[in-house]
């Protein structure tokens, strides 16, 4: 089974993409992007994101599984 992010490391890349903090409600972090994009990064801990939560920060960023293990 392929590696799996952790909310550190999805962190880093959407802040290299242009997403800021906005807000936190409970374990998850809710970043916004100056275009209107939002992504809500669940923090658990150190536990890796569950395959289908990945897939779907992946399509709110626009970028492919290669794209992000390039930029972390």
């Amino acid at each position: 089974m392929a590696r799996l992010p952790k909310a550190r490391e999805i962190i880093r890349v959407a802040e290299e993409l242009g997403f800021h903090f906005s807000r936190q409600k409970g374990s998850h972090a809710i970043y916004h992007h100056s275009d209107g994009r939002r992504i809500t990064v669940p923090i658990h801990g150190g536990n890796e994101v569950s395959p289908g939560v990945f897939r779907q920060i992946l399509t709110d960023f626009g970028i492919t599984k290669s794209d992000f293990w390039k930029r972390k």
